[in-house]
């Protein structure tokens, strides 16, 4: 495989560690995520992984039934840490270098995130999971990923979730919704697609970050993908 980007972040739904269980972590799901990330990672790219929480908690959801706005986005971000933790057992166990970086301070079981650090880990070859999210309370795990990636200057955010890309509409509810090929920032930001947070979208826009939305249930395409093949929707400008 030729790769097209040298160094990427990977953002990866909470959900996807339940698999069909809908809460929790399903170790079978994790091993399976863990190996198409090692099929990257054995082509010499410089990995970042930025994990959601929402198969413990969502803050917001939980705001909306009555608690704490801020008290639910810091328990999302220890759900977070705990994702991290698992699929940082599930890549070490197929024997990939790992290093969890939490923007709370947990170091019995993290490392602080400090910038230059991740870099230097990422230079020599580990990978690089961003735990915590922002350690902001009213910050999505989507804004976390593309602040990360501005920070060690990755080449694209890869945005993998349970559909082939953005539609004009949910395919789930709407038969005759349509897949794009290709956005601009503008184009989402106007059409208020909902596939990332208004604040990840502008993060990305500002540091010329290109995004690419996936599937990441099909195996093989996160390592198509990082080939540069047409998958899922790029956005760019």
């Amino acid at each position: 495989m030729a790769a097209k980007y040298e160094r990427v972040l990977l953002k990866l739904s909470g959900e996807a560690l339940a698999g069909d269980a809908r809460f929790g972590i399903k170790p079978s799901v994790l091993r399976e995520i863990a190996e198409q990330i090692r099929d990257v990672k054995q082509e010499g790219i410089q990995l970042g992984i930025v994990l959601g929480a929402g198969n413990i908690i969502r803050g917001v959801s939980a705001a909306n039934e009555g608690m704490d706005r801020a008290t639910a986005d810091y328990m999302g971000m220890l759900a977070n840490v705990i994702n991290s933790v698992a699929l940082q057992d599930a890549l070490e166990k197929l024997g990939m270098q790992t290093r969890v970086m939490s923007a709370l301070d947990i170091r019995e079981v993290a490392e602080p995130y400090i910038r230059r650090r991740a870099v230097r880990h990422l230079e020599k070859g580990r990978i690089v999971i961003f735990a915590g999210g922002t350690g902001n309370p009213y910050f999505t795990t989507d804004t976390a990923a593309a602040l990360r990636a501005a920070e060690i200057e990755a080449d694209v955010v890869l945005k993998a979730t349970k559909v082939d890309g953005v539609y004009s509409a949910d395919p789930a509810k709407v038969a005759n919704a349509s897949r794009y090929e290709r956005l601009t920032y503008d184009d989402v930001i106007k059409q208020g697609l909902a596939f990332m947070d208004q604040a990840a979208i502008a993060l990305c826009r500002e540091n010329g970050l290109p995004i690419v939305v996936f599937d990441m249930t099909v195996p093989g395409n996160v390592r198509k993908v990082v080939a540069g093949e047409s998958i899922g929707t790029l956005i760019a400008d």
